[in-house]
């Protein structure tokens, strides 16, 4: 008898906790239908936006490029939201279409190509083992006491329970049965179909701003000196036209890294320019295409008749 009146009170008691909390939380927000360019992406503030930022690989690589980004995405990935937010998405089959299309996009090439062509990358993190700041970002993470708590209230938190009950909501079923027709899946069906996908590669795969830093003034004209007296007046008139079968002007192609397109003021009394082989940069300055100078001097000025 005891027992049976404990047994009612145990009850009526989980009954009254679930019935306080939805049967199954709302579908996430749709991604975009089109992947935002990397240069106009911004840096998600959320963990669900950093969770959504994982289905894109045009911007997923900056991660693992940046020391400065992988401290925010370690600070979100360590929260229980942000899973909670993957698996809600992984629910939705529009965010499939978007990683699909996301993986045909030519501007994925030149965000994963750098990983093995740009050793500023690496550098980059070789410089954040020995920042201390880093160190202390991450560790931070790690002690944080409201973090920890978050994980240890987990059973009980709402999300958790939105997530573990969308097997009850019909709107996840009704989502997959549409699929098919679901733009961002059109879309991902259709690209392969399209030329100007594979124009757009192979313009991805001849661009050398897909390869990193160091390889984004290969064959580049850089800019034209300021005209001097000892140095000429840059020809404006004629544009520079490179003869690749011209063995002169290949020999005039490897210029000293930070010297192509600088003219110093005195050339005599011009300190050397020393490279620094650290610095991927200096070494991205090497493959430039030589200007042309218009050998004929200036006339100097005549002095006003008294």
């Amino acid at each position: 008898m005891k027992f049976s009146r404990k047994f009612k009170v145990v009850t009526i008691a989980v009954m009254a906790g679930f019935t306080g909390m939805p049967a199954y939380a709302e579908m996430p927000a749709n991604p975009p239908a089109a992947t935002a360019p990397q240069a106009t992406a911004a840096t998600p503030a959320t963990p669900e936006g950093w969770a959504q930022m994982m289905w894109d690989f045009t911007r997923n690589p900056a991660v693992l490029k940046e020391p400065k980004v992988f401290v925010p995405w370690m600070t979100a990935a360590t929260e229980p939201s942000f899973y909670t937010a993957l698996g809600m998405q992984s629910l939705d089959p529009a965010y499939w279409g978007y990683m699909a299309n996301s993986m045909m996009d030519p501007r994925m090439y030149g965000a994963w190509m750098p990983f093995m062509t740009d050793p500023n990358v690496y550098m980059k993190w070789l410089a954040a083992t020995m920042d201390p700041n880093f160190y202390t970002a991450m560790l931070t993470q790690f002690t944080d006491p409201a973090k920890a708590m978050r994980w240890m209230l987990m059973p009980v938190d709402p999300k958790v329970w939105g997530l573990m009950m969308q097997s009850l909501n019909p709107a996840v079923y009704l989502k997959w049965m549409m699929a098919p027709l679901d733009p961002r899946w059109m879309q991902a069906m259709i690209t392969p179909m399209n030329p100007a996908t594979y124009t757009g590669w192979l313009g991805a795969m001849m661009n050398p701003s897909s390869y990193g830093d160091l390889w984004k003034g290969f064959l580049t004209t850089p800019a034209q000196p300021v005209a001097t007296a000892a140095y000429g007046v840059p020809s404006a008139t004629t544009p520079y036209a490179f003869n690749p079968f011209d063995p002169n002007a290949w020999s005039q192609v490897f210029a000293a890294p930070g010297t192509a397109g600088v003219t110093p003021a005195s050339p005599a009394t011009a300190p050397p320019y020393i490279l620094n082989p650290f610095d991927p940069n200096a070494w991205a300055q090497i493959w430039q295409l030589p200007y042309q100078l218009n050998p004929t001097q200036p006339a100097p000025a005549q002095a006003p008749a008294k």
